[in-house]
């Protein structure tokens, strides 16, 4: 078996049984050679099963019945800088996409990427957190210049940095953070007083005419 059939599997699997939901105890259940060769081969770089992997590929009409077990507590907050670097180093040469994906596999890299410091932000990680939210500064600062709701943040900052707190710590779904946060942005600056910003010459002219 290999990750292809795995997904292959498991989307005639859903398709058949049509459950309201599932998790990987669904899967466990009801496909247990598939949740064998997840648990053995579709792991994160810092451990664990990389279930958004898994889900992503899988057809979209099932990717939303995916139900990832809720964290019962509120996780300690820590610093390990290994973890965080495990996936830096891992994708050395693609963190260009952070500042210009220019097609599908580049924006599918960038969740990748984004995700993964996702998750170990909510495991409880300030420093994927921090990490994370520095990428996002460069890919946000894109849409800025090129959609004009999400254009309305600028001079927002930190009334934008409490969105993207909100967005890293509610996101569950395994389809795209990232247009998870561009749809967050784009509905909340709906609300935003643009800023108007003046030029160094427009200052002048404008304190001109004051005096």
């Amino acid at each position: 078996m290999d990750f292809e059939t795995t997904v292959a599997t498991l989307n005639s699997l859903l398709g058949r049984k049509q459950p309201a939901e599932f998790d990987s105890s669904w899967i466990r259940r009801n496909a247990p050679r598939c949740y064998r060769f997840i648990q053995e081969n579709v792991r994160r770089e810092y451990g664990g099963i990389d279930w958004d992997r898994l889900t992503y590929a899988l057809d979209r009409r099932f990717q939303r019945l995916w139900r990832p077990r809720r964290i019962a507590k509120k996780p300690i907050p820590y610093e390990d800088r290994v973890e965080v670097q495990t996936i830096l180093n891992k994708y050395r040469d693609k963190m260009y996409v952070f500042i210009a994906a220019s097609d599908k596999n580049e924006r599918r890299i960038r969740d990748v990427i984004g995700i993964s410091l996702v998750r170990l932000a909510q495991s409880g990680n300030l420093l994927a957190r921090l990490q994370l939210m520095e990428l996002l500064k460069y890919t946000i600062d894109d849409w800025i210049e090129r959609h004009y709701l999400v254009s309305r943040w600028r001079g927002y900052e930190a009334e934008m940095q409490k969105q993207l707190d909100a967005c890293i710590r509610r996101y569950r779904y395994t389809g795209s953070f990232f247009t998870y946060v561009f749809r967050t942005l784009e509905y909340a600056g709906r609300g935003i007083v643009r800023l108007r910003v003046y030029s160094l010459d427009q200052g002048r002219k404008l304190w001109s005419s004051v005096e």
